[in-house]
Order: C-alpha cells, then sequence, then structure tokens
C-alpha cells in the first residue's frame, strides 16, 4: 500500500464496460511526512475518496480485488481513506 493525496477527478465520456459506475481519481503520490513524491496517477476509488483527502492506494493485480466479482481493468485503486496518522 501506498499513500497519496486526492488532487482531483477524471471524467470520461467512454470508457471500458468493467469501469462503468466507478469514479477515477488522480492521486499525488506522498512521502511519510506528507511532501509530494514522484508524478500523479489516475485510480478507480472503491471506498468514496473525494478531493484534498489523504488515501492509500494499491497498484497492480491487487487494484482489481476491491471490485470482486466484477473485473475492474485497472493497475491503481484507492483502498482506504486515512482519517489520522502520527510519526511518533
Amino acid at each position: 500500500m501506498f499513500l497519496a493525496r486526492v488532487v482531483g477527478t477524471v471524467v470520461a465520456t467512454r470508457k471500458d464496460p468493467g469501469l462503468l459506475g466507478t469514479k477515477l481519481l488522480v492521486l499525488q503520490p506522498v512521502k511519510n511526512d506528507g511532501t509530494p513524491s514522484g508524478k500523479t496517477l489516475v485510480a478507480v476509488d472503491s471506498v468514496g475518496a473525494g478531493v484534498t483527502e489523504q488515501v492509500f492506494y494499491v497498484r497492480g493485480r491487487e487494484a482489481s480485488v476491491p471490485f470482486l466479482p466484477d473485473e475492474v481493468p485497472t493497475d491503481a485503486a484507492v483502498v482506504g481513506i486515512v482519517d489520522h496518522w502520527s510519526l511518533s
């Protein structure tokens, strides 16, 4: 799992039938201290996250697991919303 901040949404007038009814989010990966880390990416939302929220996301084959038994063609998915965190 990786940490990211939701920085936007994607509107697609046409998408794969497996993605119908799903929300696409633009994520900015972040380091443990909250600073940006790497390039933004698009992920399928499985938890109802919104812009400005910090989230957990997964990449690869695991990204389709939250949508089983449906087959969602994705390589990144938001799987959790961060309520609070500390490094103490």
